[in-house]
């Protein structure tokens, strides 16, 4: 599956500010600016939070996105060595 378009932060900001301070509808700008609706509510939920908020919700998922990548480092790694237990177990009977 492929990633979608990464848009910047500005453009993201100012689609937002169309919506919230100039008062266009979100289907009108969506139209406008060739993004699904879908994107322009998550940006609105987003960027409607002050800024210390957001700073820590993106650390919280970062570090989240690295604890997952070592939880399945470590469970592979868990897994390699009952296999190998089990391997070397039968050799020796």
């Amino acid at each position: 599956m492929t990633k979608g378009i990464r848009y910047t932060v500005e453009f993201k900001k100012d689609a937002v500010s169309q919506v919230t301070d100039r008062g266009y509808s979100v289907k009108d700008v969506s139209d406008r600016l060739g993004i699904s609706t879908k994107s322009l509510y998550d940006w609105i939920k987003q960027y409607s939070k002050p800024e210390s908020l957001r700073v820590k919700e993106t650390e919280q998922v970062r570090e989240n996105r690295r604890l997952r990548a070592e939880l399945a480092r470590v469970t592979e790694e868990r897994d390699i060595l009952k296999k190998a237990t089990a391997y070397f177990a039968r050799e020796t009977k």
